[in-house]
């Protein structure tokens, strides 16, 4: 900033709209943060106090039985009640920064131990855990602070526009001082930069303790995250379901007509001309053929025989494709989502496609087993091993869809063999 911007930026912020802003949220920040402090402190000191002073009279007269039920009353409807005090001012106190301000300082995550446990009646497990949630002293040390902070921001502002006060008195009754007059220009022109200040260490005081912690908010956001990947996930399934569906109900039948229709113009060339027969001959095998590269493409979608009858039917049909012999074994019990279940198919169809292709092998085993939440697939070959994980795409790619669904893959493949590519899958997800 130039020495020539100085001047206009200072005077500048004595229209500031951020400057009205900082000095209405310093003014309202003294009467909030008194009745804040008032509640949060004075409140249970009052109660208590009057209690230890009544008690001991009324237990004279009605008896030291009614003297301790009282006093068990008192020590819980007091942590009750200023936990409600202070949910209430942050509410209060979010709602101030957020109207004067401008800034929004989202509310802390509440426990959903907490809400599950207040809508079931078990209020007083409820008041133990949102005591133990950290957020909860947050707040409480905010309410605190902003006792003194707010009464002492105030007190700054209103004494960098005392000098002014001051001087328009001495002009009103004609005692004007030029010592005064600069005293309230230098007054008047730090006053926004002072409320400026103070709003800021206000605010930054507010997200610290009114709202999330930087853990929180990562968790929240990680949870957020994990939730959006399901929703995408499946949101892609159900568009490959649509588009199998689109696929095998419109081209397919289509291409199969066709293929049947050039057939039997096939089987009946007699005195056809040699040039026609041969162009209807070859029209035939690539229909057929086009049809076979369409089936696997829908196959490869979303292989529809998982919803009708399976993920053990699904995978015998893979085993029964497969060049190399394969013997398959499924114990799932109960069905995993949808999701879930076609995940297994395509890991189970790119590990047998990447044993038929690199590993050599003559035979191969799939296993398929579920465990407690948790759905195994194993694929075990008796090739020359010698398969690392992450160096071929095969691989990266069976873990990427592993990853996806929050599964885990390992590779087991020494020299020599065998190899066994494990994949665990949460069931439920």
């Amino acid at each position: 900033m130039t020495t020539q911007a100085v001047p206009m930026t200072v005077l500048r912020a004595l229209w500031s709209a951020r400057s009205w802003r900082a000095l209405l949220h310093v003014l309202t920040g003294a009467p909030a943060g008194f009745a804040a402090g008032l509640l949060v402190l004075g409140l249970p000191v009052l109660v208590w106090y009057g209690a230890f002073h009544t008690v001991p009279v009324a237990s004279r007269s009605i008896g030291d039985a009614t003297s301790a039920v009282t006093l068990t009353a008192l020590a819980v409807i007091t942590p009750v009640t200023l936990l409600w005090c202070v949910q209430a001012l942050s509410a209060v106190q979010r709602g101030r920064f957020r109207v004067v301000l401008g800034t929004d300082i989202p509310a802390p995550s509440r426990a959903e131990l907490g809400s599950r446990l207040w809508l079931e009646g078990r209020w007083l497990q409820w008041l133990m855990v949102e005591w133990r949630d950290p957020a909860t002293w947050r707040q409480l040390a905010y309410h605190l602070l902003s006792l003194v902070t707010g009464i002492a921001g105030a007190a700054l502002v209103v004494a960098a526009l005392a000098p002014a006060l001051a001087a328009v008195v001495m002009v009103a009754r004609g005692d004007s001082g030029l010592g005064m007059i600069v005293l309230a220009l230098a007054g008047v022109l730090a006053a926004p930069w002072v409320a400026r200040g103070v709003a800021f260490a206000d605010e930054q005081a507010g997200r610290a303790l009114l709202g999330p912690s930087r853990t929180e908010a990562l968790t929240e956001r990680v949870e957020t995250l994990a939730r959006s990947r399901s929703d995408i996930i499946a949101a892609t399934d159900a568009e490959r379901r649509r588009i199998e569906r689109d696929l095998h109900d419109g081209a397919q039948q289509r291409l199969v007509s066709l293929a049947m229709k050039l057939g039997m113009a096939r089987a009946d060339l007699d005195g056809v001309p040699e040039p026609a027969r041969l162009a209807i001959e070859q029209a035939h095998d690539e229909a057929v053929q086009a049809l076979a590269e369409l089936r696997d493409l829908v196959r490869g979608l979303h292989p529809a025989v998982i919803d009708d009858r399976g993920l053990d039917a699904a995978l015998s049909g893979i085993a029964a494709r497969s060049p190399v012999p394969v013997r398959l074994r499924v114990d799932a019990g109960r069905r995993c989502s949808p999701t879930i279940e076609a995940v297994a198919y395509f890991v189970v169809s790119e590990a047998l496609a990447n044993v038929a292709k690199h590993a050599e092998a003559t035979r191969a085993e799939v296993t398929v087993a579920l465990s407690g939440d948790r759905l195994r697939v194993a694929v075990t070959d008796d090739g020359r091993g010698g398969a690392v994980f992450g160096a071929g795409t095969g691989l990266r790619g069976l873990a990427q869809r592993a990853g996806a669904v929050d599964g885990t893959m390992t590779v087991d493949s020494p020299v020599g063999g065998p190899t066994t590519i494990t994949v665990e899958l949460p069931c439920e997800s």
